[in-house]
């Protein structure tokens, strides 16, 4: 598996005084998913996307993209993920081709058109939301009220197990539990989207129940993170850092809690409840 991370020799300066040091940067490096797809007689690939993301977990990204982009609607789908071979060497390692079953037919020209453009792009919020409503295969199930105790806990367990940020202080991190606050899957990766898709990937592809459990990211609650929660049908999500408006109104819409600006002893709720209190 190629390494997560890479040394690097640079200059220290404190307090005036400058020396040569070693030190570990995130590895970040494009990741092409090609599906391959048709009858055995007549097999099709299609390029599908090019991310840019740290390197390990490549195989449950792919199965966590497939999914919340609505191309396969379950794992059992995917027949295998395998690194392309017959590629230029210096795409060794970052070529993975998602072979779908025989049966399951596709059109590429589908998915150039209507892939979801995230809120970076000036995406329109009605449509974006509709579009996600659009291919959801079931509602989510209400999670219920949030209980203080066990979301305050979470942020804690999750980097406890965050090794990559540990050596480098700069990779987002994704983490699913149980309700009982028990860490099931956990992700890093320096894209925030990409992390939770590993972990999506993971949970699919370890027939997790998805339904009973809640997600944690260490950054934002963007848009497009409450859209793949949606998606895969978790019900409560909750990031350390804030939402935005739009996020904010699918989970509204769509059933999701959610939780932002979880530090310390203190949360917003965004959407869902606390205790008695009406969603």
């Amino acid at each position: 598996m190629r390494a997560p991370v890479a040394p690097v020799t640079i200059t220290r300066v404190q307090a005036g005084h400058d020396e040569e040091s070693k030190d570990l940067l995130v590895v970040e490096e494009p990741l092409e998913i090609r599906l391959g797809h048709g009858p055995l007689d007549g097999r099709a690939e299609f390029r599908l996307s090019v991310t840019m993301r740290t390197p390990g977990h490549d195989a449950d990204l792919a199965l966590g993209f497939l999914f919340t982009e609505g191309i396969i609607g379950m794992a059992d789908e995917v027949v295998r993920v395998v690194p392309c071979e017959q590629v230029k060497e210096e795409e060794r390692g970052n070529v993975l081709r998602a072979e779908l079953r025989p049966e399951l037919m596709i059109d590429p020209e589908r998915w150039h058109r209507n892939f979801y453009t995230t809120s970076s792009c000036g995406v329109c919020g009605k449509s974006s939301i509709d579009a996600v409503h659009a291919h959801c295969a079931r509602p989510l199930r209400p999670w219920g009220a949030v209980d203080p105790e066990s979301i305050t806990a979470l942020p804690e367990r999750m980097r406890e197990a965050q090794t990559v940020f540990r050596h480098t202080g700069g990779i987002h991190a994704a983490a699913l539990f149980d309700r009982d606050g028990a860490l099931l899957v956990l992700r890093e990766d320096v894209g925030r989207h990409n992390a939770v898709d590993k972990v999506i990937g993971a949970a699919l592809r370890d027939r997790l129940p998805l339904e009973e459990c809640m997600l944690l990211v260490s950054g934002r609650a963007g848009f497009e993170l409450v859209q793949k929660c949606v998606v895969a049908g978790i019900p409560l999500m909750a990031a350390v850092g804030a939402p935005s408006s739009l996020a904010v109104n699918l989970a509204r819409s769509a059933g999701l809690s959610l939780v932002g600006f979880l530090r310390g002893e203190r949360f917003n709720i965004y959407a869902g409840s606390l205790g008695s209190q009406a969603p």
